[in-house]
Parts: structure tokens; sequence; C-alpha cells
């Protein structure tokens, strides 16, 4: 099992920063450990008790199969989401939020069809025999739509749950999710609304570090699920084979 987060790594990596107190959202009260010099510190005990919550939740997910849809537009965030998301074989947005990405799946799903045929016409040798002008509309394109779905193009369905960082920030995607009775697992700073997520986490997302680690965590607990989740298919694969052999043995012994 991944290792619990201490608080004292919570506090190295600067979890419990918050905002300036006059930017606070009373709903966060809650969470919120003292002031100091006019900026609220997050109760990190909290902060870890919400972590192993949501931790212990997403396991079960992506145990099941499912996958995890990361967000992540603010500049701190994207390059860290890119890299986890990427290595787990899991969706991601780092770029504008598309209006109806979850609400109007079936239009994002055309898109990236389009997306995949553009990248099928190119690799095909007939792309050489087009135009300087049509070659270039097409790469355009191509652009265009990997800049903005790149991160979902293996998708072929709703993720299980959205995982944001700064849900201010992402509240449309926050908002999708809530409407199709998505989970949300989020980072929730001072000046944030944790009422409207499923599950929390109280920390500093402004910081490059404190979104690090939280989201190595979220990671590590991910990855360890996919490996459980391919050790529990291949120990059904095994028990299958041996059913299968048991019966034939029967078969055999029957027959003589």
């Amino acid at each position: 099992m991944a290792e619990q987060l201490t608080v004292q790594q919570l506090i190295d990596a600067g979890v419990h920063f918050g905002h300036l107190t006059r930017k606070w959202n009373p709903r966060m009260a809650e969470y919120i450990y003292m002031e100091n010099n006019g900026i609220h510190l997050i109760d990190l005990n909290k902060t870890a008790k919400c972590l192993d919550e949501a931790v212990y939740a997403i396991k079960n997910i992506v145990r099941s199969g499912r996958k995890i849809m990361f967000v992540a537009t603010k500049k701190q965030a994207k390059d860290i989401v890119v890299q986890e998301a990427t290595r787990l074989n899991m969706p991601y947005v780092t770029e504008r939020w598309l209006g109806g990405m979850l609400t109007n799946f079936a239009t994002i799903r055309k898109s990236l069809k389009k997306l995949s045929q553009i990248e099928k016409m190119m690799k095909d040798e007939s792309f050489e025999n087009i135009t300087k002008k049509e070659k270039l509309m097409l790469s355009r394109e191509k652009a265009k739509l990997q800049k903005q779905l790149g991160g979902i193009s293996d998708l072929n369905r709703l993720p299980a749950a959205l995982f944001v960082i700064d849900v201010k920030r992402e509240h449309i995607a926050v908002a999708e999710a809530q409407k199709l009775n998505i989970p949300v697992f989020a980072m929730v700073d001072t000046n944030s609304d944790p009422s409207d997520i499923d599950f929390p986490i109280p920390a500093n997302d402004d910081a490059f570090k404190s979104i690090s680690i939280i989201t190595n965590h979220i990671g590590k607990a991910i990855e360890e699920s996919l490996m459980e989740r391919k050790k529990d298919k291949e120990e059904a694969g095994q028990k299958k084979d041996e059913e299968e052999k048991r019966k034939i043995d029967e078969t055999v012994e029957e027959t003589r």
C-alpha cells in the first residue's frame, strides 16, 4: 500500500498556505487552522484525513477498470498533470475546458474521430499527392484538435471521476460532472467552495510543490490499483484455466 503523507511532508511542500484572509470562502472555515500575517493556514491534519478518504475511493474506482480524468489548466499545474496522467494512461485536460466536454460528449467524440482520421490520412501515401495548401490546412486543424483534445484522445466513454486542481478556476468542469453525477476529487484552497465537491482535499492549489506532492500521491494510488487490477485478472485467468483443465480431466475419466 502507498505510504501515507506525513504532516511534515505537507508542511515542507507548503500545502498549508492559503490565501489572504479577505479572499477566503467562509465554507472553508472547517479546514482552516489559523490566521497568520493576514493569510489563512490550512489544518494539515484534516488535509491528511481527506487525502486518505480520497485515495481509498479513487483506488476502488480504478480497480474496477474505469478512468479518472485529470483537470488542471493553470500554468503551474500543467506539466505535473501531463506527466502523471500520461504515465498512468489516464485522460487529462490542461488547455481550456471546452464547454460540453462531459455533458455533450457525443460531439466531443466526433471531434476525436476527426483527429484520428486526419492522423491516419497524414500517414497515408496519398497525403503526398495533395496540394501544399491542403497539407497546411490539415496540419493546422490537427494541431488545433491535438492541443484541445490530445489528452483525451483515447477516451471512448465518460470518465468515472474527475481529479481537479483549483475548483474555482475549473468551475465549468465541476458543474458538468455534478450534472452527470460524476464524482469530483479536488484540491480546494481557502478561497474555494468545497461544499459541491465529493472528495475535497484542502490544500494550497497555487504552489508548484504543493500541487506536485498531492498529484503524485494520487498518482501512486492509481498506479497501485492498476497493478492490483492486473493481478486480479491474472488470478482469474489462472482459475479459469484450472477449471477448464479439471473439466477435461473429468471428461477423460468418464470415457474410460
